[in-house]
């Protein structure tokens, strides 16, 4: 699945081997830069469906996002930036470390090239039955996300048309409305690619899933 942007934006340095820790960047600048302070100062009630993350991908295909090591370098001491195996960085911005101009320091030297981009997401609700306006409501939710904030969103964001959700193993998602069950199986890849019905919305039905998704993508297809 493709993800909704990646953006050349910032640049790590790899390799065939890891280096010494070496500075990379200011914290507050990549903050900055991916406007994660506006996202966060929205009401909660404007993005409690959605949740924004960066991602980091090395240019080097031989070289795997978990190999990547970002550290914030700030006055009270360190602090790790957790990456997922597949390249994906949470952060919520840390007012103090912004003050202080902290710094992020990498593992990665200046001769290997990582670029760094964002993308959206649906928060999952708790267990395996949602109401459907819960998830399917993420979509909407993010467009107006990205409508309000502008800047770099509204620029390079296309609109989200659907919620990709990944599965483990082969699954299927079952919506109970009025008119009947309409029931959606994974594909070869393991995805469930849902677009949201506006009747649907209205009605608000049950959602079972037959075991957690390991993602829920906000896609542009």
């Amino acid at each position: 699945m493709k993800k909704i942007l990646l953006l050349p934006l910032l640049y790590l340095g790899s390799a065939a081997a890891l280096a010494e820790e070496r500075e990379w960047a200011s914290y507050a600048k990549l903050v900055d830069s991916f406007k994660l302070n506006k996202f966060y100062a929205a009401p909660l009630s404007e993005r409690d469906k959605v949740n924004l993350y960066l991602t980091v991908t090395p240019k080097n295909k031989a070289i795997k996002p978990s190999e990547l090591a970002l550290t914030v370098v700030h006055a009270a001491g360190r602090q790790a930036l957790p990456i997922t195996a597949d390249g994906k960085l949470y952060i919520v911005p840390n007012r103090g470390w912004i003050k202080e101009d902290a710094k992020i320091w990498t593992n990665m030297p200046k001769s290997e090239k990582v670029s760094v981009g964002f993308g959206m997401e649906a928060l999952l609700p708790e267990g395996l039955q949602w109401q459907y306006a819960r998830l399917m409501g993420s979509v909407g939710q993010g467009n107006d996300l990205i409508k309000s904030q502008a800047g770099v969103y509204s620029l390079f964001m296309p609109t989200l048309k659907s919620v990709s959700l990944k599965f483990a193993r082969p699954a299927q998602v079952r919506i109970q409305c009025r008119h009947g069950v309409k029931l959606y199986s994974s594909d070869a890849d393991g995805y469930v690619r849902l677009t949201p019905d506006q009747a649907l919305l209205q009605e608000n039905p049950a959602m079972l899933v037959s075991e957690r998704p390991v993602e829920a993508e906000l896609d542009t297809k």
